[in-house]
């Protein structure tokens, strides 16, 4: 063969490593109520999860994602807690408006960020991966209404990876990586 043919086989080859990555990602569910600015809320509180896998650390990467992005100011963790702890409300059980409007109230917050995660550790051939789905939500303290909700799920292999030889992503950048595009969709859906 000749190098031109060469050249353009490997050419060929290169710019179609893009779709084999992204193909087998699925896009991003997002929902924003109607004549909403979500960004308007200035301080919310981040619940506790529910799901499997490590909630607590998730749920604390997300509170770092929403100060860092600058999002929105976030009551401490701490301050959340002792309230749950006070009230017995379990974390990740279903609120009624009631706990809602107290959780506004006792935090001085308008809203609240609850989530669902769910964590599994698979395995093609020799390569084992994470694979993280996830839902946020915002939901008024007043009116228990949802304003904002996303729902994702990202995985850590790559047939790109694969083919060059390199190691799938790891939880926490898989994990990163789906956070940061639920919360893209806060902004994206709002302007």
């Amino acid at each position: 063969m000749s190098k031109k043919v060469v050249l353009i086989i490997l050419s060929g080859l290169l710019l179609s490593l893009p779709g084999c990555y992204s193909a087998g990602t699925p896009p991003i569910e997002s929902f924003v109520r109607e004549n909403t600015n979500v960004l308007l809320i200035r301080s919310i509180a981040v619940l506790p999860f529910e799901g499997s896998g490590r909630k607590a650390r998730i749920r604390e990467l997300t509170i770092t994602q929403l100060l860092a992005n600058n999002v929105f100011d976030v009551v401490d963790k701490g301050l959340v807690d002792k309230f749950m702890q006070q009230e017995a409300i379990q974390g990740g059980a279903p609120l009624d408006i009631f706990t809602l409007r107290r959780i506004g109230e006792s935090l001085d917050v308008k809203a609240v960020m609850l989530g669902s995660v769910e964590e599994v550790t698979n395995s093609r051939g020799s390569a084992v991966y994470e694979e993280i789905t996830m839902t946020l939500r915002i939901v008024e303290c007043e009116t228990g209404q949802v304003l904002w909700q996303a729902s994702g799920m990202r995985s850590g292999y790559s047939t790109a990876d694969r083919l060059f030889g390199m190691a799938p992503k790891d939880r926490f950048q898989v994990t990163l990586g789906l956070l940061y595009d639920l919360m893209d969709t806060i902004s994206a859906e709002t302007e």
